[in-house]
């Protein structure tokens, strides 16, 4: 169940050109792939949520990963260790984890839920292989078992599908990629699970602001991608 939490920051280290790992330290009991945080920056009105990218029980940390791209993420990084922070935790739903061989591709910042996914998939010994695309040389952030840079991450995905016998893809990055990404699962007759990236603002379903479409029994739904997401079944979104 999510709570309000007042952590304090453990680490904050540059990870690439615009991006930032930060762990917090808090009383924070449990999360899991997919799942998100909803920070409080006192210079917005709005909470700003955030991919876990890590989270480790006994130390008590819970990692994210962030881009730069405004005030709020301007704050982030200006915060120092032992600083205090709001957060709201853990929110969303969480990849299902399957005994399968498993592809993790990330886009961009959606790197970030796919470093705690592969982690998770390690510890149960799931055969798995991250893929992550970046625009420049200066924007990988590690963690990946292959990096694709100034390309798209779909050019060899059909190819790499085959070739590793893949039976299950998981998927984070920016609408235009994952719906892609889920056509090729379709084409290719495996299940795919997507983390929509989407703006929120209240982060916990309440203002309808995330609304995406679903395919479910013949008719269209309506869900919210902070509250009954941010993962969906690739062949079950109605994609714009």
């Amino acid at each position: 169940m999510k709570k309000q939490f007042i952590g304090k920051i453990n680490l904050i280290e540059k990870v690439s050109i615009d991006a930032y790992k930060m762990e917090i330290f808090s009383e924070l009991e449990e999360a899991y792939p997919g799942q998100f945080i909803s920070i409080l920056c006192p210079t917005q009105t709005l909470r700003r949520p955030f991919s876990i990218a890590g989270f480790d029980k006994e130390k008590q940390l819970t990692t994210i990963i962030f881009k730069l791209k405004g005030d709020g993420t301007n704050y982030l990084k200006d915060l120092k260790i032992g600083d205090e922070i709001n957060f709201l935790a853990p929110l969303g739903n969480t990849f299902e984890i399957e005994n399968k061989n498993c592809l993790l591709v990330g886009a961009g910042i959606g790197i970030a839920p796919m470093l705690f996914l592969k982690k998770e998939l390690d510890k149960k010994n799931i055969k798995n292989y991250l893929v992550s695309g970046f625009k420049s040389d200066d924007e990988v952030i590690s963690g990946s078992d292959e990096n694709v840079v100034g390309g798209s991450v779909l050019d060899n995905l059909e190819q790499i599908i085959k070739d590793k016998k893949i039976e299950i893809v998981y998927s984070c990055g920016p609408q235009i990629v994952l719906k892609k990404i889920s056509e090729i699962c379709l084409s290719c007759d495996i299940e795919s699970q997507i983390a929509m990236e989407k703006v929120m603002a209240c982060s916990i379903g309440v203002c309808r602001g995330c609304v995406i479409r679903l395919a479910k029994e013949n008719e269209v739904v309506y869900a919210s991608v902070c509250k009954d997401g941010p993962v969906f079944k690739g062949s079950e979104i109605v994609w714009e």
